[in-house]
């Protein structure tokens, strides 16, 4: 299970909550935004005005403490207006650290969705063996929540919590559906549901979902190769090409000119620094563009 925990913080959700709540107060309750229905998918007990006063009481203290240690610093080094720059230091960085604390309930639902997406097709496979096999659902929705099937596994086991409290699988299974962020898990819950509902034969229903995945599966992976083609020409032409021709070009005008060679060397190591930055940015977009169903 991928644990929900908010960057650049050093408590629980438990502590952060309790310490927040005077900022929490400074924010009214409105219509619902996108941040309050993340909140409700990674199931925290967070609303919408807890989590930006969190948000806010983490900003204040990391500017404070920014700027106690860059004037600091910067007094120690001798530096003119070293208030004004340690203010816009930690401005900057207290500023960089809310967005990404902003962002995080999306980041961390959409982990969470293509972790249920890598597992669906064979927790699927899994759920029609066992149906032929003659097992009634509620056993097989019990055996899904004990595999190992990730952040599905997770989901499944809230479905087996609150049939076994009395609710009927077909709300249950629908109730989930409709709080999920993906829309294949969404789309086969509901299904499913509806299968339950009209007393439909549910290896039929989990045969369409299979296919209809397998499907989407191949298309997912076209585009992903159709995506691969010009990721790989922009990285041979900058991580290779450039580079090499940088380096002759670079090599001839030193010589031509007399450039230091302590220059020279600040050059190519700046050219260096610039490929390596490069390809990890390239491994981030070759993996963030993954298909979520393989």
């Amino acid at each position: 299970m991928i644990k929900f925990r908010i960057p650049f913080t050093t408590s629980n959700i438990k502590k952060l909550k309790a310490r927040s709540k005077f900022f929490s107060s400074k924010f009214r309750h409105r219509k619902k935004s996108p941040l309050e229905g993340y909140l409700e998918g990674i199931d925290v007990n967070l609303t919408r005005e807890e989590y930006l006063g969190i948000v806010l009481m983490s900003f204040v203290n990391l500017f404070l403490f920014l700027f106690i240690l860059f004037s600091v610093i910067l007094m120690i080094a001798g530096i003119t207006f070293s208030y004004i720059l340690s203010i816009g230091l930690a401005f900057t960085l207290a500023i960089f650290s809310s967005v990404n604390q902003l962002a995080y309930p999306r980041i961390f639902v959409s982990k969470k969705e293509k972790d249920i997406e890598k597992n669906l097709l064979f927790a699927l496979e899994d759920i029609l063996i066992q149906l032929d096999s003659g097992i009634p659902l509620f056993d097989i929705l019990t055996n899904i929540s004990s595999s190992n099937y990730g952040e599905l596994s997770v989901e499944f086991k809230k479905a087996v919590k609150k049939i076994g409290s009395g609710e009927p699988e077909a709300e249950v299974l629908a109730d989930i559906s409709a709080k999920s962020h993906s829309v294949f898990f969404k789309r086969t819950l509901w299904q499913i549901s509806n299968g339950l509902n009209a007393g439909s034969d549910m290896s039929l229903v989990i045969k369409e979902n299979i296919k209809m995945l397998n499907e989407e599966q191949l298309i997912q992976i076209q585009n992903y190769g159709n995506q691969l083609n010009p990721l790989v020409m922009m990285y041979m032409l900058i991580s290779v090409i450039v580079p090499a021709l940088s380096v002759s070009f670079i090599t001839v005008i030193a010589s031509m000119m007399g450039i230091e060679e302590n220059l020279t060397m600040g050059i190519f190591f700046g050219l260096f620094v610039f490929v390596v930055f490069f390809q990890i940015i390239f491994l981030g977009l070759i993996k963030s563009r993954k298909p979520s169903l393989l």
